[in-house]
Formats: C-alpha cells, structure tokens, sequence
C-alpha cells in the first residue's frame, strides 16, 4: 500500500525542509561572509582567532548537524517515490539532477567531515597550551577555510539543484 501526502502534509515537509536549509546554509554564509572578515579586526593574535572561530563553529554544529540531517531525512522522504523506482531515475531530467543533488550532499557530508575532524578537541588544546607554532596554526587555518569554502559551495550548488527540482525540469 502507498502513502500519498496531502497538500498541507508536503507544504509541511517543504517548510521543514526550508528552515533546516536555511539553518545550514545561512550559517555558512555567516561565519564564512560576515564573522571570519570580522575576526580579523578584532584580534591581531592568528592563534586567538582560530581559538574563537572554533568555539564559534562548535557552537554552529549545535544546530547545524541537525539541520543538516533534517535536510538529508526530509530530503530522501521527498523523493523516495522517484528513488524507488530507478528506471526514472536514469530516464528523465528530474531523475538525474536528483542523483546530481544527491552526489553533492554525499560530497558535502564527506568535506563537513573532514572539516570537523580537522579541528577536534585535541587540537584545540594544543593551540590554548601554546603546543601548536604559528606555522603549524596557519597551515590548519588554511585547511579550515579551504574546508569551509568548499562545505558553502556545495551547499549553494545543492540549493540550485533543489531549485531546479523544485521547478519541475
């Protein structure tokens, strides 16, 4: 037997669906636009401003990691009919730029990953116990942004892709 959602219970799912993009997405816009730029001018010291971009990131997760797997959970609820039959999947428009969509968030989980455990608490505690040398602090700044700006591009390329769905192509 198959569910059909009605109008209300999709229109439900969509704004679920919204907010948690909108969580995950604008919080990457955020800290990577606004916060990081702005860090610069507020301390001269490399290894103070890593130090406060961490707690801000491990703040961020709070609330990102589960927008994130609302995204994915609500996202695959979304499209289970089309992923249940794989023959449309290869044979319409629709069908490949989902399996598009899908290849990106699986890139952005991995990249997400990384990123997360390139900065995990034991590095953190080298940098507050003076363990870590400017050098070894700017090559992991370096990995964080790098880390950060791929995590906000295949986040923005995912929304396009949603868009395109969205709109039927």
């Amino acid at each position: 037997m198959s569910y059909s959602m009605s109008v209300l219970e999709q229109a439900i799912l969509t704004w679920i669906h919204l907010v948690a993009a909108a969580i995950w997405v604008g919080g990457s816009l955020f800290i990577g636009i606004v916060f990081s730029p702005l860090l610069k001018t507020m301390s001269n010291s490399l290894e103070e401003r890593i130090q406060i971009m961490i707690r801000v990131g491990r703040r961020f997760n709070k609330i990102a990691v589960p927008s994130l797997i609302i995204l994915m959970v609500t996202g695959l609820y979304s499209s289970h009919v089309l992923l249940s039959k794989p023959e449309l999947l290869i044979a319409t428009s629709y069908g490949i730029f989902l399996i598009v969509k899908i290849l990106l968030v699986i890139a952005l989980v991995i990249t997400y990953a990384v990123h997360v455990r390139v900065i995990r608490k034991d590095i953190e505690e080298k940098i507050l116990s003076k363990q870590m040398s400017e050098l070894q602090i700017q090559k992991l700044r370096k990995k964080i942004i790098i880390l950060g700006e791929i995590t906000v591009v295949l986040s923005l390329a995912i929304l396009f892709f949603a868009s395109l769905l969205d709109a039927g192509v």
